[in-house]
């Protein structure tokens, strides 16, 4: 295995763990704000699955010995780069109502701006996720993994998506006239 790519995914590891300490921030500020948090089933199986990304990465190229092919790895690595930009966008957007986990404050606007302006993009995070569970495992051919976690995240993108539908229509019906939640808050 490269080094340079068991650097690249530690370095995706601390990006993770920064994502946490601004989704726990989040998190206080919504629930101060009368934030209510829904689908906490789904949300271990979402950190595991996660985290299963990160060391799946790395077992499978140590212990199958994958090459690093450069005419995919580098486009691969391309994408890696291109999610964390859209992701770290999405989070910039949302400002206090990003979060890890599916927290509906009442009474706050749908944001419009940024990723979200796109109507045809209704889970603009969840792209970025998505691509970047293909395309890290991919930059040195781990196509096992890069499998594994798609089919795996979009059954539970399936669970997520429904859970977000649901607490955001919840809200919604008792929501006072005029007020809507944010959506993409919730990503």
């Amino acid at each position: 295995m490269s080094t340079w790519y068991a650097l690249l995914v530690v370095l995706v590891a601390v990006e993770r763990l920064a994502e946490l300490v601004v989704a726990r921030r989040n998190a206080r500020w919504s629930l101060a704000r009368g934030g209510v948090v829904a689908g906490r089933r789904h949300y271990p199986w979402m950190v595991a699955l996660h985290t299963g990304l990160l060391i799946a990465c790395l077992l499978e190229v140590w212990l199958t010995d994958r090459p690093f092919v450069p005419t995919l790895g580098w486009p691969m690595f391309v994408l890696v780069l291109a999610a964390q930009g859209l992701r770290w966008w999405c989070i910039a957007t949302l400002g206090r109502q990003w979060n890890t986990e599916v927290i509906v404050v009442p009474g706050l606007p749908l944001v419009s701006r940024g990723p979200y302006r796109l109507t045809w993009l209704r889970h603009p995070n969840y792209v970025a996720v998505a691509v970047e569970g293909a395309a890290l495992p991919l930059v040195h051919t781990a196509w096992l993994t890069a499998v594994a976690f798609t089919v795996l995240n979009a059954a539970l993108m399936v669970v997520r998506i429904r859970c977000e539908e649901s607490a955001l229509g919840e809200l919604s019906a008792v929501a006072p006239a005029g007020s809507r939640s944010q959506d993409g808050a919730l990503e």
